[in-house]
């Protein structure tokens, strides 16, 4: 069969539907999506998580409060000579801009990943193309936009007190420790076993087996290996605390 009658036989879906459609049938999605690109996916899934990320802003307020008080606590051991007032205003400042950070953060995010998925993949001789990996996992983002919402949804059930960090509003082990008390490697380490990190690697997987063309196991290990290099920044700031 010829290149352009699989293109021909390919099922037909407006983009609305492969946000659906990636919770249901990840696989066709991959598969219809495999040479449009990537940058429609990219916008889609900023914008989205934008607007939640501003819209829940006031519920997740007392998570950034908490961060903010810890980093600033940990400054002023390190550097006794810096007065609290000018630690608090940077610290004020800060917290203002967080939220856009994270917005500008989403599409960098997204590409790194792809980046590292198309590079993972050549170990096990994928014949997925770059923006290929990075559309990819544009929808594997998809299920961390459901994490948001249900993160929100922790904080308005919870008191202030309980969301003493930001693994509190995850449904992640690092969910269960009390952030002042653990080792901050090891936070960040329980943090990444959750339950939408787990299902956006999941999806990377599949993803890779549909476009690069592989084994199912060899996707997932790829994978995997992927989640770990993931957790490589967050472990690497730990580290720094």
């Amino acid at each position: 069969m010829t290149e352009p009658a699989k293109a021909a036989a390919a099922p037909k879906a407006a983009l609305w539907e492969d946000f659906i459609d990636i919770f249901t049938s990840p696989s066709e999605v991959f598969r219809r999506r495999e040479g449009s690109g990537f940058g429609m996916q990219l916008l889609i899934v900023t914008v989205l998580f934008g607007v939640l990320i501003l819209g829940t802003k006031s519920l997740i307020q007392p998570v950034f409060d908490a961060e903010m008080a810890r980093q600033t606590a940990q400054l002023l051991k390190a550097h006794p000579e810096i007065t609290a007032d000018k630690i608090q205003s940077q610290m004020a400042m800060g917290a203002k801009l967080a939220p856009i950070f994270i917005i500008v953060s989403i599409p960098i995010s997204v590409m790194l990943t792809g980046l590292v998925l198309w590079m993972v993949g050549k170990i096990f001789e994928s014949k997925q193309m770059a923006p290929t990996a990075i559309m990819v996992a544009a929808y594997a983002f998809v299920p961390r936009l459901l994490g948001t919402v249900v993160g929100a949804m922790i904080a308005y059930f919870s008191s202030p007190e309980r969301l003493d960090g930001a693994a509190r509003i995850t449904v992640s082990l690092g969910a269960l420790m009390d952030p002042d008390k653990t080792a901050p490697v090891l936070l960040a380490l329980l943090t990444r076993v959750d339950l939408f990190t787990i299902w956006q690697t999941v999806l990377l997987g599949i993803g890779l087996q549909v476009t690069g063309r592989i084994s199912k196991s060899n996707a997932y290990i790829a994978a995997v290996l992927v989640w770990l290099i993931g957790a490589l920044p967050t472990v690497l700031g730990a580290l720094r605390r």
